[in-house]
């Protein structure tokens, strides 16, 4: 099976370092897929969750909120403004900066709302409950 590196990385800490079969993010303009062997690539990462398959099968998940993917020399390489693994985020404060979100109806409203929905998509909490 073939397999390429992949990095996630945060201004805090490395989030995911090692081999994968598929890495999925969300550069601007819809996701991508990036598999071993692609092409270069540069892209510019909104706010949207990666999942990286591992060689094994296991699907490591996170939300990452800007931040650019560069792909080359088979290595995928993900740097992120803010991001945070699935089995790190705390749902219950997700949900509750949905709903302070929601109630804001501004522009910074719509980011914090978008940010607070791709933390509760990648934890498996369903988006639409309150």
């Amino acid at each position: 099976m073939a397999t390429m590196q992949v990095e996630l990385v945060s201004p805090e800490k490395v989030l995911y370092s090692g081999e994968a079969t598929i890495v999925v993010c969300r550069p601007q303009g819809g996701d991508a897929a990036f598999l071993p062997g692609h092409a270069p690539f540069l892209g510019l990462l909104g706010i949207g969750p990666v999942t990286i398959r591992t060689p094994d099968g296991h699907e490591v998940k996170a939300a990452v909120h800007g931040g650019f993917v560069e792909v080359r020399n088979n290595k995928v390489t993900i740097l992120s403004d803010v991001a945070e693994l699935s089995t790190d985020i705390d749902v219950a404060r997700a949900r509750a900066a949905r709903g302070t979100a929601e109630s804001a109806g501004t522009a910074d409203g719509a980011a914090a709302l978008r940010r607070a929905n791709v933390r509760l998509q990648v934890a498996g909490a369903e988006v639409g409950a309150h």
